[in-house]
């Protein structure tokens, strides 16, 4: 990814998520349906999260899927969604889980004084106005030895908008001691496709 190419790419056009939550599942990589789509993405958060039972902070957490199969890997989740839409969606998702869904933005959590041993986004961060001030904010919300995992990406061709993997760990460089870059585009049983954008997780110890 050039230089050139990240100073292209935009933030994300501001979208009412309460209009798209009653559609939003239907995204093969959202609502995580289809069985060996569900089972991919079980399997990359496995390899990212604790092994042992952990907090798990799942910001900008749509209907709460990811919160669904983190839980079900027997991690403590608090999710946060901006839209109460979507919230409403993620407590029926997580209903009898170990789960908390709040209502609220992704960047300034209502989470108090909790501290967590994860911080999970997916596709949240490039929609920020400012993602350094987000992460700084996160980092003060991780345990000692905690960790982000981050799944970002970059979309469209003539005007692409999302946050390159290299800008994100220029980011990341001051916040954490080990910052690993898993590139995801080449697996399109992730998304339910073939895709041919650049998207990546990002995996980061404090």
């Amino acid at each position: 990814m050039t230089d050139e190419h990240e100073h292209t790419v935009t933030t994300a056009p501001p979208v009412d998520w309460d209009a798209q939550a009653a559609r939003f599942d239907a995204e093969p990589d959202h609502g995580l349906r289809d069985p060996e789509v569900r089972a991919a993405w079980a399997a990359r958060l496995r390899s990212w999260l604790p092994r042992h039972p952990a907090d798990v902070l799942d910001l900008g957490c749509g209907t709460g899927s990811l919160s669904l199969l983190a839980a079900g890997q027997g991690h403590r989740v608090t999710a946060v969604d901006l839209s109460p839409a979507m919230v409403e969606r993620a407590r029926a998702k997580l209903a009898g889980r170990p789960a908390e869904v709040l209502c609220g933005p992704a960047e300034a959590p209502p989470v108090g004084r909790l501290r967590f041993d994860v911080v999970l986004v997916r596709h949240v961060l490039w929609t920020l106005p400012d993602p350094a001030r987000a992460l700084r904010h996160w980092r003060e919300l991780l345990r000692p030895h905690g960790r982000f995992v981050l799944v970002e990406g970059v979309w469209g061709t003539l005007h692409p908008v999302g946050i390159p993997a290299g800008r994100l760990t220029a980011l990341l460089a001051p916040l954490a001691a080990d910052v690993r870059v898993e590139r995801l585009s080449g697996d399109p049983v992730l998304w339910g496709k073939e895709v041919t954008d650049e998207r990546y997780a990002v995996v980061a110890a404090v």
